[in-house]
């Protein structure tokens, strides 16, 4: 099994906010069947592409699909049908979303403020990016917009109907040789146009897998044009 761990990974929370912001949802008033869909399809992903999922994860598995039930169920005797079992998980969200606020505006403040009372000295500034500093590479794109760029060239294969199963002899390493290769003759591509020609899925995992290995030897970098589209994948050359 190999296992990718990000700092960018944040937890649940998270993630329904991503999902409530890139479908452009009513925060107070959640659709929880499509979000629950969601949430286990970006599980069905991770656990595809063997990312560690934490516990809380799994928490919020359970907490989605337990509203779901008392949506669809009648109320109990004694229960007030105004009562909305959506009501704690979006005071979550709500109080959340208002934190991660209020850090991006701190982080902001901070930039700016950089640039106004500039030090001179920056071997010493910890904003500086070091040779472990993978978290930069990135650039504010963050683990779910890559499972969701995954998921995209997935769900652009061509479907097979007739289960086939064969054994195919792929490495991680091979797919790093071949991303170095690609971005040799190319500075920049989408994941989409990196696994063109790929009929077999478990190459297209593999590669995936190979890419984030290449991000974080700092080869390639990650930029995302605007929010939720596709990734644009381009060399270091820096």
């Amino acid at each position: 099994m190999y296992t990718v761990k990000l700092r960018d990974f944040q937890g649940p929370l998270d993630l329904l906010l991503f999902f409530i912001k890139r479908d452009e949802l009513d925060i107070y008033n959640i659709p929880i069947s499509k979000l629950t869909k969601e949430f286990f399809d970006y599980l069905h992903y991770m656990r595809e592409l063997d990312l560690e999922i934490a516990g809380d994860f799994l928490v919020m598995a359970a907490e989605l699909m337990e509203i779901k039930a008392k949506l669809l169920l009648p109320p109990e005797p004694g229960q007030d049908e105004e009562d909305d079992p959506r009501a704690n998980l979006v005071k979550r969200l709500i109080e959340y979303k208002r934190f991660k606020e209020v850090a991006t505006d701190l982080v902001e403040r901070e930039d700016a403020q950089m640039k106004v009372a500039y030090r001179g000295y920056t071997e010493s500034d910890p904003r500086v990016m070091e040779e472990n500093d993978d978290e930069q590479l990135l650039n504010d794109v963050s683990l779910f917009d890559l499972i969701a760029s995954f998921q995209f060239a997935v769900q652009r294969m061509p479907k097979k109907f007739v289960h086939e199963i064969q054994r195919l002899n792929v490495s991680i390493d091979e797919q790093i040789a071949y991303i170095r290769d690609f971005f040799s003759r190319r500075s920049e591509a989408t994941f989409s146009e990196l696994i063109e020609g790929m009929q077999e899925k478990i190459r297209v995992v593999v590669t995936f897998i190979a890419l984030l290995e290449v991000i974080r030897s700092k080869d390639i970098i990650v930029r995302q044009p605007e929010p939720f589209s596709e990734l644009s994948i381009m060399r270091n050359i820096t």
